[in-house]
């Protein structure tokens, strides 16, 4: 089977664009860029006290606009996509976003994708954004982006959020082809968008292969419901993860930083693997994170009460061998591009210094296994 690792291109100061040669080297399939105002860093731990990764930089949220460097990166590079990963499409109209796409397709010579989410509270709502009703905005803005690719001549369009009148983009395709669009997507709803309307696929929240095949199989059946050749998509995978040996793997999960991976994730993702959210059972993950707000005292209490054996439990955690094993499972539920966010890199300085090298020599094991 078919099955390549993508490179992430870091938008966060210190900026990591000087690795985009290295990345255009052919090894990955894609260049994935995220686009975020915020971390998933708490604040009030973002300290000498918890991390030494404070002492390398002030916030964890040093964050560059994702498009705008997914325009640098189009310039830098010849042969592999870059994709987005995600815009929302509350921070960004979509008339704005179909221009940018089309922009950067054009300076990368056909190779970027969009990819769109449905977006993060952490990113909206502090900066006074209508974060309401995310989902029906976001179907509704890829029906404007697309709306505005393919048609000739102005644009009228009256929806819910967006409205257009004599609205024109007379800029055309690059060689023809409109950039595809890969959706981050976990829930039926957005599953059910993503096959009817993407051309890819990244979970937001598939922990296990079961799953992940599962929600595929709603967005292949949804694509096929629509009339859809769905033959092309492209399903892949952002898989966080702890790569060392047992030693290093025990340290890593005693750090704060590492220990607040679980704030990601929802009440009901935890249940179904035998655990209690420290954040309560309401807790929808990142629909409901805001790292400002998470004062000291919740986030000692939340490490306190966390139980690292669920990051066990959920993630792959181990060795290079041991983690590709796990990310083959994936492969076999129909995965075929991944990228692995090493987070024992958030254990510190001694851990983010070795992370990217052990990322490489996993992707190199997944792909002895997948070509086995």
């Amino acid at each position: 089977m078919k099955v390549q690792p993508a490179a992430f291109l870091r938008t966060t100061l210190p900026l990591g664009i000087d690795m985009a040669a290295e990345y255009d080297s052919g090894r990955y399939h894609s260049i994935w860029l995220p686009d975020h105002m915020v971390s998933f860093w708490p604040d009030s731990i973002w300290t000498p006290e918890f991390t030494d990764l404070a002492k390398a930089s002030p916030s964890p949220h040093r964050h560059l606009d994702g498009m705008a460097v997914s325009a640098a990166a189009a310039v830098l590079t010849k042969n592999t996509p870059l994709a987005t990963t995600v815009v929302d499409t509350v921070r960004r109209h979509p008339s704005m976003l179909a221009q940018s796409a089309l922009t950067i397709s054009h300076l990368s010579k056909g190779r970027f994708i969009l990819g769109l989410g449905s977006g993060e509270l952490e990113n909206t709502v502090p900066y006074g954004f209508d974060f309401s009703k995310p989902v029906s905005r976001f179907e509704e803005a890829i029906k404007v982006i697309k709306l505005l690719w393919h048609s000739d001549g102005p644009v009228d369009f009256e929806g819910n959020f967006f409205h257009l009148e004599h609205a024109r983009m007379d800029t055309e395709l690059y060689d023809g082809k409109a950039p595809p669009i890969w959706t981050g997507a976990a829930g039926p709803r957005m599953l059910g968008i993503t096959g009817r309307e993407a051309d890819g696929w990244w979970p937001a929240g598939a922990w296990t292969p079961e799953d992940y095949a599962a929600k595929l199989k709603t967005i292949l059946d949804a694509g096929d419901a629509a009339g859809r050749d769905m033959s092309h998509f492209t399903p892949a995978l952002t898989q966080i993860c702890l790569i060392g040996e047992p030693d290093e793997v025990d340290e890593m999960l005693q750090a704060p930083m590492v220990k607040s991976i679980i704030l990601m994730l929802t009440a009901k993702d935890l249940a179904q693997f035998g655990y209690e959210h420290p954040m309560g059972p309401d807790w929808r993950g990142i629909m409901d994170f805001d790292p400002v707000k998470l004062s000291r005292e919740a986030m000692i209490k939340f490490c306190n009460e966390m139980n690292p054996q669920a990051i066990r439990d959920i993630m792959p955690v181990g060795t290079p061998k041991e983690v590709a094993l796990k990310i083959k499972g994936f492969a076999d539920a129909g995965m075929r591009v991944y990228k692995l966010m090493e987070y024992g890199g958030m254990g510190g300085m001694k851990f983010s210094a070795t992370s990217a090298a052990k990322v490489r020599e996993t992707e190199d094991e997944i792909q002895k296994l997948v070509e086995a």
